[in-house]
């Protein structure tokens, strides 16, 4: 929960206020003049300050513009009995988030506190991404696809221009979000990250745009959108054709007019957001399937970029494996490990269907569990065989089953002579992820090097 300072020189305004909040869950201080505000927020910091913009001893929005130079990331609300609209606008354009008219009633302190303490926490959060921004938040590797990737994110990184990430999972689309993100005119704003494929199809509407209190059963105040909390920066939505229609209808507004109602509401919101999207699954065919919108697709893919597999960049294993395993020790409090040639050689030539995130998290186990300064090939293969698939094949089958599995292998292998046994092109043409082909041939034991 937050800390909130209320500065009020009516003491039941800073009595009802607290009320609300101590139950609410906040730690909450108070001050009845600008003096001892500013005393406290000398050796205080808050996430929260509610300010009356006249107070006693000083200019309520003078002491705004003291706290926002002193603690930029600290939202503060402003209060007034005596309020105007000219008022609210100076105080919006100082930096206020909100402006309450007395005596505010319950609702409306929870809704903007709620709001304010969670636009607080998201900068917070992009603060601290900045701060600990490192290589990891690169795509780490010296392949010539990486290197082509960087470019692109260079040159992205300096346009407001919309981005779409393919790959398969694990490729690091994120991580290419963030790293166009932290090189951008919006790296100072937030980095909003959305996973459209978490969430329920009843639920997303809300998720982007935000809701109304009473916009349907559980909406028992009004909240916030992605979007919103977005604005000025930019948002990732991550698995975007899973999207509901519906959902896609109201991006594409936004996209085209920069607007939209929050749902249960008849409020225009204008925002100014960067778009980046990704997905892992085939776009044409989802838009040849009904599932995806084409006119969104084409708003959306202004920049395409394609995350490369970890097949397609093996000459970025070793690189990789050194980096984790540097970062792996510093974590776990043990000596820096090393890896065989042997080992070295098991991990090249394993096909990776789980990509970098597959090898991140082997590497891993193998610091932790291996003991010793030298992680052999044998320690490998007994680690990785987690990944295998052998126990999925099931003893009784029925002579339909049967029938049915041998012309799929059948089907299958003639698909990878016909891609010259190439596991990304057999994949595409048979329209599954490159990790399901692995694990149907695991499955039926298909010998790629025989065929």
């Amino acid at each position: 929960m937050a800390r909130i300072l209320i500065v009020d020189d009516e003491k039941n305004i800073i009595t009802t206020i607290s009320s609300i909040l101590q139950d609410e869950g906040h730690t909450v201080y108070s001050s009845e003049n600008s003096g001892d505000a500013v005393k406290f927020l000398g050796s205080n910091e808050v996430d929260l300050i509610i300010l009356d913009v006249w107070l006693p001893d000083a200019d309520g929005m003078n002491l705004l513009e003291s706290a926002k130079k002193l603690y930029p990331e600290t939202a503060v609300i402003m209060i007034s009995g005596h309020g105007s609209i000219d008022i609210a606008v100076k105080a919006t354009r100082m930096g206020a988030f909100d402006f309450l008219e007395k005596p505010p009633t319950l609702e409306r302190v929870v809704t903007s506190v709620n709001n304010a303490v969670e636009q607080v926490r998201l900068r917070k959060e992009n603060l601290k991404l900045r701060r600990e921004f490192h290589i990891e938040d690169e795509m780490v590797g010296q392949s010539e696809k990486i290197i082509d990737i960087k470019k692109v994110i260079e040159t992205a990184a300096k346009t407001n221009a919309r981005v779409f990430i393919t790959g398969e999972s694990g490729t690091g689309k994120e991580l290419i979000a963030r790293a166009i993100y932290q090189r951008s005119r919006r790296s100072d704003k937030p980095f909003i990250k959305v996973n459209c494929a978490a969430i329920p199809d009843e639920l997303i509407e809300s998720e982007l745009f935000g809701h109304e209190k009473g916009a349907f059963t559980g909406a028992v105040s009004r909240r916030l959108g992605k979007f919103e909390l977005a604005s000025n920066g930019t948002i990732f939505l991550d698995e975007v054709c899973d999207m509901s229609l519906s959902a896609q209808a109201k991006v594409l507004r936004v996209l085209q007019e920069q607007q939209f109602e929050r749902v249960g509401g008849n409020e225009t919101i204008t925002v100014d957001v960067r778009v980046i999207s990704g997905t892992n699954i085939d776009v044409r065919r989802a838009i040849e399937e009904g599932k995806f919108r084409e006119d969104l697709y084409y708003r959306l893919n202004v920049i395409p970029i394609e995350a490369p597999t970890l097949l397609d960049r093996m000459e970025d294993v070793e690189v990789l494996m050194n980096y984790f395993l540097k970062k792996f020790s510093e974590e776990h409090g043990m000596g820096l490990k090393e890896i065989s040639d042997e080992g070295l050689n098991v991990l090249r030539t394993h096909t990776w269907p789980g990509n970098v995130r597959e090898l991140k998290n082997v590497i891993e186990r193998l610091v932790v569990m291996v003991p010793g300064e030298v992680i052999g090939g044998d320690d490998i293969r007994k680690h990785m065989e987690s990944y295998d698939y052998d126990d999925l094949v099931v003893n009784d089958i029925s002579p339909l089953k049967k029938a049915r599995e041998g012309f799929e292998k059948d089907y299958i292998m003639a698909a990878l002579k016909k891609n010259g046994k190439n596991i990304t092109g057999t994949a595409r043409d048979l329209g599954i992820e490159r990790t399901n082909l692995h694990r149907k041939i695991k499955q039926y034991n298909i010998n790629i090097d025989k065929l």
